[in-house]
């Protein structure tokens, strides 16, 4: 029999887990999350920070299920949205673009943008984003050993491919990228209001000068096709904006950090990735599109997504009421045992491809296609030109990022 809403379910449980937690290990979920591999429900119920229950979803049907289904919704206007950090929900809150509403201006929106992310737009960037690698890696070489592969390598890379995308000048990287750190991870409301009010005030004034001596990037094309049409204003302009630059550096650069400590700390793994050549030639090798592929399953950087109910669904056993939160752990169901045998363990010749590092359904990441080539030029080409690179530090004294949803290294110390 099927329990009905998350305050009738909680009357049953003496207590309720709570969401988000720290992981203790920078691979694995939090302990603490209820896992079907462990044998438990893959809907329950957990407690955020104001004390509001909300259910948890952590199988991998069931994400899959309930991503495309039209009775959960993104808008982040929605009263019973469940913000589950509290610096999230002090701010002052306000419409966000592309991520934060539904259909149909979801649909509009994305359709603004599809053409410039598409698999053979992609490829076409695919010399830049080589060229751009090379040259990181050229003024590594040429610096020496050692290395932070953070700021030297990891963070330079999406961050000149998305500037060069958009058209935002890479000389302003320092302003952007310290800004992003304070919108996602900054640690009282006010940081995270400040940030965002600095990137909007950034924008309005890239936007304006713009319309005076275009450009070649996506954002002057669509301050021609969407701004001075009317299609859009230039408030809305500004936030898709900063999603998009937010966005194209800030995950794809902690992958790459996370990546290469991963692949380091799995020498095996690596190994069996040398032996099929996927580190040689200009082009991904034999092997390295499934093992990125496993690495975003196996780390599952980004996690935690929000929705609402509104509607009643049946899931998982249970019935969720309409004005229910509803929160995904990607950690947790990309570790579903029913869909990855051995899920804890990393093996870049499996097939992960029906992961969902990248979401699922409408609001699946627009960027994906541009995070993948990324992460399968930068990975081979960092260990064919470094072929002896190695932790300058032992392990556990890498420093990782604080945050709960988002991974990432604040450095990553590396010799060659």
């Amino acid at each position: 029999m099927a329990e009905t809403g998350t305050e009738t379910q909680t009357e049953t449980q003496t207590e309720t887990i709570a969401f988000p937690q720290n992981r203790s290990c920078p691979y694995h979920p939090p302990t603490g999350y209820p896992s079907e591999t462990r044998g438990q429900q893959s809907v329950t119920p957990v407690r955020i920070y104001s004390g509001r229950t909300v259910w948890l979803v952590t199988g991998h049907a069931e994400a899959r299920s309930l991503l495309v289904d039209p009775r959960l919704s993104s808008d982040r206007e929605h009263p019973e949205f469940p913000l589950f950090a509290k610096r999230q929900a002090e701010i002052t809150q306000r419409r966000v673009e592309l991520i934060g509403v539904d259909d149909p201006e979801h649909n509009a929106q994305r359709r603004m943008l599809i053409p410039s992310f598409t698999v053979r737009r992609t490829a076409a960037l695919r010399p830049q984003i080589r060229a751009t690698v090379d040259g990181l890696l050229d003024a590594m070489v040429e610096q020496g050993p050692p290395a932070d592969l953070v700021n030297a390598f990891a963070l330079p890379v999406p961050s000149m491919v998305i500037c060069a995308l958009l058209g935002v000048p890479y000389e302003d990287h320092e302003f952007f990228e310290a800004q992003s750190r304070k919108l996602l991870r900054g640690p009282e409301a006010s940081d995270v209001e400040a940030a965002r009010d600095a990137l909007d005030e950034y924008f309005r004034v890239l936007i304006e000068r713009k319309r005076r001596d275009l450009g070649d990037g996506l954002l002057d094309e669509l301050i021609v096709k969407q701004l001075e049409t009317g299609a859009v204003d230039t408030e809305e302009l500004v936030r898709l904006a900063e999603i998009l630059l937010v966005a194209g550096h800030e995950t794809t650069a902690n992958m790459i950090s996370l990546g290469t400590f991963t692949l380091l700390q799995h020498p095996e793994q690596l190994a069996l990735l040398r032996a099929a050549g996927a580190f040689t030639g200009d082009e991904p090798g034999s092997g390295m599109p499934a093992a990125v592929e496993e690495l975003l399953r196996f780390l599952s950087i980004a996690d935690g997504l929000s929705r609402v109910a509104v509607e009643d669904i049946e899931v998982g056993g249970v019935t969720v009421r309409a004005g229910d939160g509803v929160l995904l752990s990607t950690s947790v169901i990309n570790r579903d045992g029913s869909v990855y045998p051995s899920p804890d363990e990393l093996d870049l010749g499996r097939n992960a491809r029906n992961h969902v590092a990248f979401g699922f359904g409408i609001h699946q990441c627009l960027g994906q296609n541009l995070a993948r080539a990324e992460l399968e030029i930068a990975l081979p080409a960092l260990f064919e030109r470094l072929p002896g690179l190695r932790l300058a530090v032992p392990a556990e004294d890498v420093p990782f990022k604080p945050g709960d949803t988002i991974q990432g290294l604040l450095e990553l110390p590396v010799t060659w």
